[in-house]
């Protein structure tokens, strides 16, 4: 027997229909979806001007406005009805009378539905509960909606239609409209640090002969007019220090970058990077700018350098703390100890054990920093910066002069995951010649990864590329963290879906 409380599923299809008869009468009549209304006010700034007034002065200020908004709410009374319009701000409340518009108006009103996108002036006044509210004297249809919002007590609720159909989701989650305001937040602050420290903006390719400046799997394009293959960029760093040795010292550029990889709560294949570049700097300097660019973005954000990221605090205005590989291995794995991490046999028989891969031509360093990859890394939910890294796995960056076979690089962890990678930048052209050497034999063996032998940069760096240091901020990890958002997907627009 059915339930008498079910609620009837809505007929979706019947109910487009019946807009597109409206729509169909609507062109009969004229103009279906005019462009000559000029909004004047937001429901925001309304709200913040008048929202404290009293009543009766409110009525005799006589204040007159023109709104517009998609209609969200609506209630009809006879001879009068409200609305709920929402902007790009917020909401106001709409009130249509027979006295204000006249008839006519209001019986075209009482057949708008909700989703359409009306214009409206009129004075604003205050219910009896008190709500700022528009009366409306004239009022049109702006564009009419041909299909229905979700239902309004769910909204949109399904995850996967979330991000397929991210417009209608902005409509109706005042969360997830948050979420993309404080992310345009964090970048304008990032920004703003950067300019106000005389950082220059640049814009470099996103197609590129050559795929470099980091280790990863590029995608593949065709450009027909050149008959020739180019990749869309895994990172824009080497062309950012070519921008270096012309002489802009201070440079940056907040990027879209691609990899051709596995896609997971903290991976997209198009992902948004900051990348900084600044002349007679070092790792050290890298470390203490970021702690200053988190900072400047949790405030934009959130108010705040002490947030909350799923239920556990981080606090980013204290000092972060600095941890070798092998120092931080010991720390939170205290079973594996020296006699393992400086054994390179002990070492495979450990990761053996533990059923993680890992490459076989790796030496110490490489298998150590896999031993950190897989037992440690999703441990530090502290800010954490990692540094000493093995020059064997890190082929742009500066060898440290007291330990070759280390370098001056550090990634920073925080919840758990890699936010940032930065290094003393290696200008010896020689040495570096040699890297890509090494990444080139690497390609050959099978691994898909590793760098292309780039001759433009090292001819680059033979006119003089100054003592340089150089960092990488993952940007939608950083929202992620700031809004409390557990997926990758959740922070961008559009992420990348299957095909439905």
């Amino acid at each position: 027997m059915e339930n008498p409380n079910t609620t009837p599923p809505v007929d979706t299809n019947r109910m487009i229909e019946e807009r597109r008869a409206k729509l169909a009468q609507l062109r009969k009549e004229g103009v279906a979806f005019p462009n000559d209304f000029v909004r004047a006010h937001l429901a925001e700034v309304l709200a913040a001007e008048h929202e404290d007034k009293d009543p009766k002065a409110l009525v005799e200020q006589m204040v007159a406005v023109s709104v517009a908004g998609r209609i969200m709410l609506k209630r009809v009374m006879g001879k009068a009805a409200f609305a709920t319009i929402q902007d790009m701000s917020g909401r106001i409340q709409l009130y249509v009378s027979i006295d204000d518009t006249g008839a006519h108006a209001l019986d075209e009103f009482k057949h708008y539905d909700t989703g359409d996108i009306v214009g409206a002036q009129g004075t604003l006044f205050k219910t009896q509960k008190g709500e700022l509210t528009v009366r409306v004297s004239t009022i049109r249809l702006l564009t009419k909606s041909l299909r229905p919002l979700p239902e309004k007590f769910h909204g949109l609720t399904d995850q996967e239609q979330k991000y397929r159909q991210r417009y209608v989701d902005l409509i109706m989650n005042e969360d997830t409209r948050l979420v993309f305001v404080q992310r345009a937040r964090i970048i304008q602050a990032i920004r703003k640090l950067l300019i106000d420290r005389r950082y220059y903006e640049a814009e470099t390719p996103m197609m590129q002969p050559i795929p470099g400046g980091a280790s990863a799997r590029p995608f593949v394009t065709h450009h027909n007019a050149l008959d020739m293959q180019l990749y869309l960029r895994i990172a824009p760093e080497l062309y950012l220090k070519r921008l270096v040795v012309g002489g802009f010292e201070k440079v940056f550029e907040i990027n879209r970058n691609f990899r051709n990889e596995g896609m997971s709560t903290r991976h997209n294949p198009e992902f948004t990077m900051l990348e900084f570049y600044a002349a007679y700097t070092n790792h050290e300097y890298l470390m203490g700018f970021i702690e200053q660019i988190l900072r400047a973005a949790a405030n934009a954000a959130c108010g705040t350098e002490q947030i909350t990221y799923q239920g556990r605090p981080i606090d980013l205005s204290q000092p972060f703390a600095r941890l070798t590989i092998t120092e931080a291995i010991k720390k939170y794995r205290p079973d594996i100890g020296d006699d393992v991490l400086s054994d390179r046999g002990h070492i495979i028989a450990k990761l053996n054990e533990l059923k993680v891969p890992f490459r076989e031509t790796d030496g110490l360093g490489g298998l150590q920093l896999t031993l950190f990859e897989n037992t440690v890394e999703t441990e530090l939910w502290d800010p954490t910066f990692i540094v000493d890294y093995p020059a064997e796995v890190s082929p742009l960056a500066r060898r440290s002069d007291k330990n070759p076979e280390i370098t001056e690089r550090f990634e920073l962890y925080i919840c758990g995951r890699e936010i940032a990678n930065g290094f003393s930048e290696l200008n010896d052209p020689e040495d570096q010649a040699e890297r890509f050497m090494e990444q080139v034999r690497q390609k050959d063996a099978g691994d898909h990864e590793a760098m292309h032998y780039d001759a433009d940069y090292i001819r680059a760096l033979e006119y003089g590329l100054p003592p340089c240091g150089g960092a990488g901020i993952g940007i939608d990890r950083v929202v992620m963290m700031l809004t409390d958002s557990p997926s990758i997907r959740d922070v961008i627009l559009f992420p990348q879906m299957r095909p439905e």
